[in-house]
């Protein structure tokens, strides 16, 4: 518990002052390079259920997915009359995510062709290194798109860190209080209902302060919190899942008390593409 709590002092407020006053390009480097780590431990997680991976290739298009995120967060869209829409602001206009799909796929199709993994390994090493673009990279690459939605995006990431980071801490003291209801056994034993209940209101209580703070639509703060307070706890369960399929109990020791990174961000993997949904909702009359 000291070391988690050591960890968290240190990381939490450098994350805030980056998020908040750094670049944007900056955060999108930050976030790229979290998600690569977490790719990694996944691949490793993979390895240990016997599956192989396309590691290098997959993780040039998870950075390529942050970058292509971060050129199209900086994009304005302007609706007129009728059916006419006004786009500025993308310079890259053939950079999108469905182009780095698209590359993904050729890519992983011309190396399974071309190596010498055996044919049986194929299908599963292209398995996990779809899953780990698809579970990890794109949703984790939404930070990246909203905090180039100046000036409002850092905001935005804030408010997502914000949500997991106070649910978890109240969902941990819950827990441990109160805590008797078993949530899911098979998966995390540790995790209980009431625990669960607990990580929504603390949701709930960054959901108004962000309101608050913001001077917006109080209700959409609020729904906007659970709605992505529950999907970080999904997110929480499936990579429980991941690591009680490989047989360990954290996917590494990259941060002290808190496991590896992927341990670390498996709630906000989850969280982050709710809040960049809810966007519009949360930022009306500021637009």
């Amino acid at each position: 518990m000291a070391k988690r709590i050591i960890t968290a002092v240190i990381l939490i407020p450098i994350v805030v002052v980056v998020v908040y006053v750094g670049p944007s390009w900056l955060v999108a480097i930050i976030a790229a390079a979290v998600a690569l780590l977490a790719m990694m431990e996944f691949f490793k997680l993979a390895a240990g259920m016997g599956l192989r991976s396309l590691r290098i290739w997959t993780m040039i298009c998870a950075a390529a997915l942050f970058a292509v995120q971060w050129l199209a967060g900086g994009t304005e869209v302007n609706r007129l009359s009728g059916n006419t829409v006004i786009i500025s602001g993308l310079p890259w206009h053939w950079a999108s995510i469905e182009a780095v799909f698209l590359g993904f796929f050729f890519g992983a199709a011309l190396i399974a062709i071309a190596s010498q993994i055996p044919i049986a390994q194929v299908l599963p090493a292209i398995a996990a290194s779809s899953a780990a673009l698809i579970f990890i990279a794109l949703p984790f690459s939404y930070l990246a798109r909203m905090d180039g939605r100046i000036p409002e995006g850092p905001v935005l990431v804030l408010f997502a860190l914000a949500i997991v980071w106070a649910g978890d801490t109240v969902a941990y003291f819950v827990g441990k209080s109160i805590g008797r209801i078993k949530m899911a056994p098979a998966l995390s034993p540790g995790k209980t209902w009431e625990g669960a209940i607990g990580n929504v209101v603390g949701s709930l209580i960054v959901g108004y302060c962000f309101a608050q703070w913001q001077g917006s639509n109080t209700m959409a703060w609020l729904l906007t919190a659970v709605f992505a307070n529950i999907a970080g706890q999904v997110g929480d369960l499936v990579e429980s899942g991941y690591k009680r399929g490989a047989a360990v109990k954290d996917s590494g020791a990259l941060l002290p008390g808190h496991g590896g990174m992927l341990d670390r961000i498996d709630s906000l993997i989850f969280a982050a593409p709710v809040v960049w949904l809810a966007a519009g909702w949360l930022l009306q009359g500021r637009l």
